[in-house]
């Protein structure tokens, strides 16, 4: 089973008035300060008394994933925000930026068809939004696409080691058919031109078309982050979480390490987005990590790669059954990704170790199938781990305990199902329920 297609089993503030009239005590501002019909333009505010005024919530988020980031932007654009009574915080581990995880190394899938029911529609629904209003297409490569299950048969290197699979009886379903008529018959789309048809012997839609889009996921995250900084969010990288201050039930603060030693960061509210890492600041969450393997191939400029997400079923490369899961990217790139193992989780991202013989074997894998592929040039190759619910089900979305909220374990799903899941998590924080989806069945108390 790949670790990235886990549901192929399945087939596949602006705050009130009130609040704000109540900051005057603090601030010299006549009643002709809010401008208005008939009211003067000018008011004398005596700005150097705001450095004194404290924000009313400080949230701190930590892990700066797809989850995180994308929480970030929707708790920066809830009407409830205002920069100057909350202050929003970003924690990330890594060293080199955030998305430097699963969030920056996934396939990048977007689909209606995806689980759990409770958060797909609303988060394609916020997918689309997101594109819509900020460009994604050209921002973070946002598109529609056709996902579809190939099976066939994969055609050795020249060099290789000869296949052992016998394959006769596969070629000898389309003989005597015309050319157009074999594709037919084996389900190819006409546009579906970087497999070889020879090779190939079913292929079946496995969503209508609607249902399926792609984002690159790197860009996404980035993309949230920086839309989220505008609004006052302040970043810290290479910031480790260590322990969750309280005093009583109520949380006060998160304690960090960093290049410069310790601190302590006083927070209201916190937020626990750090994928396989977060049992490190909260053990109680049974979340462990997968990691998978991927590689980004970038194909000769002269071939045209129509979008599809391919999940395949490969044979003849020796025994068993390969299963890649490859998809096209709008930016002339293909990423392909392979199975899970049990890799130990390293203390941090940035010591993730890529084992150059998974690679290697996903490369052969998918050039068995595609000229494209196999004349292409590898440009990364890189692995993750996936945060998964160790008792099952999952993610795990919403609050523990007063100030304490969970937003992790979200498997292969994470990029489709980050905006539902940041817009749940900015209402229950900032409005004190979940008004865009009802995720009882996802909620801590049931996983803690």
């Amino acid at each position: 089973m790949n670790a990235f297609y886990d549901a192929s089993r399945y087939f596949r503030t602006r705050r009130t008035k009130a609040q704000l009239f109540a900051t005057r005590q603090h601030v010299n501002v006549s009643a002709a300060a809010f401008h208005g019909p008939g009211r003067p333009k000018h008011a004398v505010i005596d700005s150097s008394l705001f450095s004194t005024t404290m924000p009313d919530r400080k949230i701190v988020i930590i892990g700066g994933g797809i989850i995180g980031s994308t929480t970030a932007y929707y708790l920066t654009r809830h009407p409830r925000f205002v920069d100057s009574a909350v202050s929003v915080t970003l924690l990330e581990a890594s060293s080199q930026g955030v998305a430097q995880g699963a969030s920056g190394k996934a396939g990048g899938l977007v689909a209606k068809w995806a689980y759990p029911k409770e958060i797909v529609g609303v988060s394609f629904d916020e997918h689309v939004k997101l594109a819509k209003e900020h460009g994604g297409s050209e921002r973070w490569g946002w598109r529609f696409v056709e996902t579809g299950s190939w099976e066939g048969r994969g055609e050795p290197a020249s060099g290789s080691a000869p296949a052992t699979h016998t394959r006769e009886k596969s070629l000898e379903k389309t003989l005597g058919l015309s050319g157009a008529a074999a594709r037919k018959q084996k389900g190819l789309p006409d546009d579906l031109l970087w497999v070889k048809e020879h090779l190939t012997d079913s292929y079946s839609p496995m969503a209508p078309t609607g249902a399926t889009a792609q984002v690159h996921p790197y860009l996404f995250t980035t993309s949230m982050l920086d839309l989220a900084k505008e609004k006052g969010l302040q970043l810290k990288i290479g910031c480790t979480a260590t322990e969750i201050l309280k005093s009583g039930d109520k949380v006060t603060g998160v304690e960090y390490t960093d290049a410069n030693g310790s601190g302590t960061i006083p927070a209201t509210d916190v937020i626990i987005s750090a994928g396989a890492w977060s049992p490190n600041i909260l053990p109680s969450l049974p979340i462990v990590g997968t990691r998978a393997h991927s590689i980004v191939i970038r194909t000769p400029p002269t071939q045209a790669i129509a979008p599809y997400v391919l999940f395949t079923e490969i044979t003849g490369l020796g025994r068993g059954v390969n299963t890649p899961e490859i998809y096209a990217r709008p930016d002339g790139t293909v990423y392909a990704c392979g199975p899970g193992d049990d890799s130990p989780l390293p203390a941090n991202v940035d010591d993730v170790v890529v084992e150059s013989a998974a690679c290697d074997v996903l490369l052969r894998n998918v050039s068995a199938i595609s000229d494209e592929l196999r004349e292409g040039v590898v440009e990364k190759r890189q692995a993750c781990f996936l945060p998964v619910v160790s008792v099952g089900g999952g993610p795990i979305i919403g609050q523990a305990s007063p100030g304490l909220y969970i937003a992790t374990g979200h498997t292969c799903w994470g990029i489709s199902n980050a905006p539902g899941t940041a817009k749940a998590m900015s209402e229950l924080v900032l409005d004190g329920k979940v008004r865009c989806a009802n995720l009882k069945s996802l909620q801590p108390s049931r996983f803690l």
